[in-house]
C-alpha cells in the first residue's frame, strides 16, 4: 500500500498544477507535447482527405442508385469490418511495434482511395467497386484503430489523458467541418473522382509524422508460447472483472447505434431539402463544427470530477435533440438541432474513451481499447443499417425519432440509478 502512495500524490500534484494553469493553456495542455503534436496535425491532414471522400462517396452512392438502404449498407460495410477485425487489432498493438501497425494500415487505405480515383476519371465505376473499397478500408482501420489508441495515452502525462482525448476528438471534427467544406468546392470544380485522389495523398502527411516521432516502446514482451485467442481472452477477463468498463462500453454502443445514422443518412435530409453537394457539404460542416465545440468543452472541463455524469447528461440532451431533427421540416432547424447534436455527441464519446484510457494499463491497452472500439465503432454499422432498412420501409423522420427516444431512456435510466462511472 505504501508503496504507491508516492505515486498517487504525483498524479494528484499534477493535476492540481494543471488546474492553476490558464484556462486557454489548459485546454490545448496535450499540444504541448512535441510528439502528440506531430500526431496531432498529422492524422488532422489525412482526417481532412478521408471527410472530403465521405461527402463525395455518399453523394455518389445515393445519386447513384436512389436507395437510403444501400446508403446505409455502404456505412456499415465501411465500419463493420470493426466486429470482426478489431479484437485481432488490439491483440497485435499489444504485440507488435504500433508504427508498423499503423504504416501499413496508412498504406493499405492510399491504396483503396486511388483505385476509386482511377475507376471513376476512366468512367468504370460501379456500386460494387465502392462497396468492396468500403469493406477494405475500413478493414485496415479495425487493425490500425486500436494501435492509434493505446497511443495517445503514451504520448502526454497521466493527467493530460483526458485532454489528450479531446483534442483527438477536435482534430477528428475539425477535419469533418473542412473536410466537407473543400470536398463540396473540389466536387463542383474537378467531380468526384478529384476527392478521392486528395484522400489519397492526404494519408503521407500522418506517415511523414510518423517516421519522425519518438514512439515509445512496448511495455509488454509478448510470450511467443500464448497464442493470439489466448491474449484475447486476457483482455475480455480484465474488463469482465471491471463492471464500470462494462457499462462505458455498453453505453458507447448505446451512443452510436442510436446516433450516428444521423451523419450517415445526411444525403437523404439534403436530398430532402432539394440541395446538392455543397449543400450537403453545409449540413456536414454544420455538424462537425458543433462537434468542435463540444471537443473544446470537453478538453476545458477535462480536469473536472463527475466525467460519468456529465456524459450521461450530454448523451440525454444528444437523444432529445435527435428526435428534434428527425420531426424538423425547417432546414434552420435541422442546422441548429444538428449543430448541438455534434458537440453532445462528441463530448459523450470523448469523456467514456477517457475513462476507459485512465483505467487500463499500456500492457492491456490495446486490448481492452480494442474491446471498447469494438462496442463504439461496431455500433455504427448495426445503426445504419438499421436506419437505412427503417428509412427505406418508412421515413428518415420515424428512424431517427424512435433512436433518439430509445437512447432518451438509456441516458434517463442511468442518470436514476446514479451510477458512479468515475469508479474505475
Amino acid at each position: 500500500m505504501s508503496a504507491s502512495l508516492p505515486q498517487e500524490q504525483t498524479i494528484e500534484s499534477e493535476a492540481e498544477a494543471a488546474g492553476s494553469q490558464s484556462a486557454l493553456r489548459r485546454t490545448f495542455s496535450a499540444l504541448h507535447y512535441r510528439d502528440f503534436r506531430l500526431l496531432w496535425f498529422g492524422a488532422f491532414t489525412s482526417t481532412c482527405g478521408t471527410f472530403m471522400q465521405a461527402l463525395a462517396q455518399g453523394w455518389l452512392v445515393y445519386k447513384m442508385t436512389g436507395s437510403a438502404l444501400l446508403l446505409g449498407v455502404d456505412g456499415f460495410l465501411s465500419t463493420g469490418p470493426m466486429l470482426l477485425f478489431s479484437l485481432f487489432g488490439g491483440v497485435i498493438a499489444d504485440r507488435i511495434d504500433r508504427k508498423k501497425v499503423m504504416l501499413a494500415s496508412q498504406w493499405a487505405q492510399m491504396t483503396f482511395a486511388f483505385v476509386l480515383s482511377i475507376l471513376i476519371f476512366t468512367n468504370k465505376l460501379q456500386i460494387w467497386h465502392i462497396l468492396l473499397m468500403s469493406f477494405l478500408t475500413g478493414s485496415a482501420q479495425s487493425f490500425s484503430g486500436p494501435a492509434y489508441a493505446s497511443l495517445l495515452p503514451l504520448l502526454v502525462k497521466r493527467h493530460d489523458v483526458p485532454n489528450a482525448v479531446a483534442m483527438n476528438s477536435m482534430q477528428f471534427n475539425l477535419a469533418r467541418v473542412i473536410g466537407p467544406a473543400l470536398g463540396g468546392v473540389v466536387y463542383g470544380f474537378w467531380g468526384a473522382a478529384a476527392c478521392f485522389a486528395f484522400n489519397g495523398f492526404s494519408f503521407i502527411a500522418v506517415m511523414i509524422a510518423m517516421s519522425i516521432m519518438k514512439m515509445p516502446p512496448l511495455q509488454r514482451t509478448p510470450d511467443a508460447t500464448v497464442g493470439v485467442f489466448d491474449d484475447m481472452k486476457e483482455g475480455f477477463r480484465w474488463v469482465k472483472s471491471r463492471p464500470t468498463l462494462q457499462l462505458l462500453t455498453f453505453l458507447a454502443f448505446a451512443g452510436t447505434f442510436f446516433g450516428m445514422p444521423l451523419f450517415t443518412m445526411l444525403p437523404v435530409t439534403a436530398a430532402s431539402f432539394h440541395l446538392g453537394p455543397r449543400g450537403l457539404s453545409f449540413l456536414q460542416a454544420d455538424y462537425g463544427i458543433g462537434s468542435v465545440v463540444g471537443a473544446l468543452f470537453v478538453a476545458a472541463t477535462g480536469y473536472a470530477k463527475r466525467k460519468g455524469r456529465l456524459a450521461l447528461l450530454l448523451q440525454l440532451a444528444f437523444a432529445v435533440l435527435l428526435v428534434t431533427f428527425g420531426l424538423s421540416r425547417s432546414l434552420v432547424i435541422s442546422a441548429i438541432s444538428g449543430f448541438f447534436a455534434g458537440a453532445c455527441v462528441v463530448g459523450v464519446v470523448a469523456l467514456y474513451s477517457s475513462l476507459v484510457q485512465l483505467a487500463t494499463s499500456d500492457a492491456m491497452r490495446g486490448r481492452v481499447m480494442s474491446i471498447f472500439m469494438l462496442a463504439f465503432r461496431g455500433g455504427m454499422p448495426l445503426g445504419n443499417l438499421a436506419a437505412g432498412w427503417v428509412t427505406q420501409r418508412s421515413s428518415l423522420a420515424v428512424a431517427l425519432t424512435a433512436n433518439g427516444a430509445m437512447l432518451a431512456v438509456i441516458a434517463s435510466l442511468f442518470l436514476i440509478s446514479r451510477k458512479n462511472l468515475d469508479d474505475v
